[in-house]
């Protein structure tokens, strides 16, 4: 049985919480806050397995609450609920210390499996802020790439095409040091930490044809 605790200012949304998880076998509704303040006191009184909370909270925020119950207790299970899509809020949320984040907008399944997951100490997020996050970070690397010079794309094709750094400084009339240079500034650019991190991102953006890729190996 998962204890929940629930913390919304809205005691309609409250009353639909409870609606919903009192179906579920495996959970159980502990207590209800209108407030961050009454959130925290709650949570220390009733220590239940899980707490479910909005961001947009009267007199302590969301955010604060999740701070503090992980202060006072590191292993707490927090799952996020809100109307706000900004994937932006996702990443403040993760960073206080929630394990999820689902908005409102989600089918009640999304939020049930969210619960499950959540108390198994995994990180989720609805599908519809997976997706924008996604979106927004193929926007960012794609935006990445366009960074690189001129001379720098050349050398990243080289490279994925198998050509050592002798060959591509014969190739280009440089340095092997140069070329060296450049393709750890390629990877500082592109936000990879390896070669195999480069292969992918250059798969992803057709820098790099899988194929080709196969008849280099072989």
């Amino acid at each position: 049985m998962i204890s929940i605790l629930l913390v919304d200012d809205h005691a309609i949304v409250r009353e639909g919480y409870r609606a919903l998880l009192s179906k579920q076998p495996c959970m159980r509704v502990v207590a209800e806050a209108g407030d961050g303040t009454q959130g925290y006191q709650l949570f220390k009184e009733y220590e239940p397995d899980l707490v479910i909370t909005d961001i947009s909270l009267p007199s302590s925020s969301g955010l604060e609450l999740i701070a503090k119950i992980k202060q006072r207790r590191a292993d707490a299970r927090i799952l996020v609920f809100s109307m706000h899509r900004n994937p932006a809020f996702a990443e403040q949320v993760v960073h206080a210390g929630a394990l999820g984040y689902v908005s409102k907008s989600s089918e009640p399944e999304v939020l049930l499996r969210a619960i499950y997951d959540v108390y198994s100490g995994h990180h989720v997020l609805s599908p519809d802020i997976a997706q924008i996050l996604a979106l927004e970070k193929l926007g960012s690397e794609r935006i990445a790439l366009q960074t690189l010079t001129v001379r720098e794309f050349e050398i990243l094709r080289l490279l994925m095409e198998g050509q050592s750094h002798d060959d591509i400084a014969r190739v280009l009339n440089i340095s092997a040091k140069t070329v060296g240079n450049c393709h750890y500034l390629i990877k500082s650019k592109l936000g990879v930490a390896s070669d195999i991190e480069l292969t992918k991102l250059a798969i992803k953006f057709n820098v790099l044809d899988p194929l080709e890729l196969s008849r280099n190996v072989g």
